[in-house]
């Protein structure tokens, strides 16, 4: 069969998954092979790639999320190895990563810091600034043995130094004595009860997913022990859902009286950032109220 006639295929068999979905799929199988598919379309394809396009377009038919089908996701001009042990990095955590390179540059130019990347998953966070920003020390960690693995493979794949922890929150931090100028975090923040799609709820790990009754699980245990790790100056940077800014507003104000709070829109213009910075006049145990960029 050409490739062409297989693409006509995966075409069919994926409808439901929208018009893109068995090109990608091809494309990028053919991209691991050296191949140009679109120079080669009314050539016969190889039957190695045959069962291995019509493999993967059986697995997307079962509702398994293309990046898993491939092993890997683009992230932030990188490609990261992902499977079912940690969340695929979306592309608004990309956004997150540019706040913090900018809050850096704002907060801290050209000095050198330490960042803590908390619940890493894939490592793309974390990795990301550390290859971005040669004056960041990042330090990264998982309550998943299994996704911390996993995030070594990238480190080591993307040649970067960046040190990986196992347990949850900031315990492994406040054991190791650490101390962190920036805080970065893309904790689980969905509601327990919201329905999401079936190829998340099926095939995405729920505990990087799910952050109890109102989603602000994490928040509140970060919150709570992050004096235990901040610098007198320091800021942390969270994703959020994009009805939480008022809520993380005021569960700022309870354990930050002194901060000053900020709400960043991503590029679809929904809330999606909300960071923080403390010390400098904002000190964490200070008089004040917490205030939000927007008001």
């Amino acid at each position: 069969m050409r490739y062409a006639d297989l693409l006509r295929e995966g075409r069919k068999r994926l409808q439901e998954h929208g018009d893109q979905a068995a090109g990608l799929l091809l494309n990028e199988i053919c991209r691991g092979h050296d191949i140009n598919l679109y120079m080669v379309m009314e050539e016969p394809m190889p039957e190695d790639l045959q069962t291995e396009y019509l493999e993967g377009v059986h697995r997307m038919e079962r509702g398994e999320p293309l990046d898993y089908v491939l092993g890997y996701t683009p992230f932030y001009g990188y490609d990261f190895l992902v499977s079912p042990d940690v969340l695929i990095p979306r592309p608004e955590t990309e956004e997150l990563v540019a706040l913090v390179l900018r809050l850096y540059d704002e907060y801290f130019p050209k000095q050198k810091v330490t960042v803590f990347d908390v619940g890493t998953g894939s490592g793309a966070i974390g990795i990301s600034l550390a290859l971005e920003e040669p004056d960041f020390t990042v330090y990264a960690s998982d309550i998943s043995e299994q996704a911390v693995r996993q995030a070594e493979k990238n480190r080591d794949r993307l040649q970067v130094g960046v040190s990986f922890l196992t347990g949850s929150l900031l315990e492994p931090y406040i054991q190791a004595g650490l101390h962190c100028d920036i805080l970065v975090c893309n904790p689980p923040y969905i509601p327990s009860q919201e329905q999401i799609e079936r190829s998340v709820r099926d095939f995405e790990p729920h505990v990087a997913l799910f952050g109890g009754p109102d989603g602000l699980k994490f928040y509140r245990a970060l919150f709570a022990t992050a004096r235990q790790v901040l610098k007198p100056e320091a800021l942390m940077a969270f994703e959020m859902g994009w009805n939480q800014g008022q809520a993380l507003t005021d569960l700022a104000h309870e354990y930050f009286p002194g901060a000053v709070a900020h709400i960043e829109q991503d590029i679809n213009g929904k809330d999606r950032m909300f960071w923080l910075h403390i010390g400098a006049g904002n000190p964490a145990g200070g008089e004040g109220q917490v205030r939000d960029e927007n008001e």
